[in-house]
């Protein structure tokens, strides 16, 4: 069965797109840590990030550091964190989480946003790529 993230790339789910290339995808996080909680995925469905192949797997990395470099640039932020866990979706994600304390890091303090403020926000990083 498609993961939840494969659905949202083939469009079955509406997501709020920050960027997009031929073999990756940045939205926002709908239930984030902290405004701007941004995840990268390869389109491509894989369980593992090191089950990937290296290629991929570094182009997700370059992917990533972009789409972090644009958050900075539009989020009050003292950094921007990365995490990759991969126990809430069998789908590869990168989470890039703009950090004012490490406590914004530990995925049990979550902000809530509108559909308008999700929707700024996206617009707004994509301006920053």
């Amino acid at each position: 069965m498609a993961s939840i993230f494969t659905k949202i790339v083939s469009g079955e789910i509406p997501s709020y797109k920050i960027a997009e290339d031929e073999n990756f995808l940045a939205f926002l996080d709908v239930n984030p840590n902290t405004k701007g909680h941004t995840l990268c995925i390869p389109k491509q469905e894989i369980n593992k990030i090191f089950d990937m192949e290296e290629e991929l797997y570094m182009g997700l990395m370059a992917f990533s550091r972009k789409v972090a470099k644009a958050l900075e640039k539009t989020i009050d932020c003292k950094r921007v964190g990365v995490a990759v866990i991969g126990l809430e979706v069998p789908h590869v994600h990168v989470h890039l989480i703009p950090l004012q304390d490490m406590d914004d890091m530990r995925f049990q303090r979550k902000v809530s946003l509108t559909q308008e403020e999700f929707e700024n926000t996206a617009k707004q990083i994509s301006l920053n790529l």
